[in-house]
């Protein structure tokens, strides 16, 4: 893929998008996502059908926010079953992180950027 050619990424099912047609983004957590996402999918970890069929499962989850405010709290779903799927992390890598984070947030002072460094645990 150039420069030029638009990622297939940005073609999948219910992405937001500007009536320009670029994606929009609810929060920077949701735009790093969609890069990691379209890195790793260029890097050839996972193939286009492996990704929309990740996707359209979490989409398709009961519970999900009828105003489709979850959007990117499904591509990130979809995101952590491929990776998991196709051996890139151990999902309790994962689960490790998000407490650690977690962990983080609580011991960060109000107005204080939020680091892994904060978690007291580390």
């Amino acid at each position: 893929m150039n420069e030029h050619e638009t990622p297939p990424l940005t073609q999948s099912p219910g992405l937001p998008k500007s009536p320009e047609g670029e994606p929009v983004f609810p929060e920077p957590w949701a735009a790093d996502a969609f890069a990691m996402t379209v890195q790793l999918y260029e890097k050839g970890v996972f193939t286009w059908d492996d990704w929309t069929w990740a996707l359209s499962r979490e989409l398709h989850r009961a519970g999900r926010a009828e105003d489709g405010s979850d959007y990117f709290t499904c591509w990130v779903g979809a995101l952590s079953d491929i990776i998991v799927d196709n051996n890139i992390v151990d999902i309790d890598a994962i689960l490790e992180t998000q407490e650690s984070w977690q962990r983080a947030a609580e011991a960060t002072p109000h107005g204080k950027p939020i680091e892994l460094a904060n978690d007291p645990l580390r």
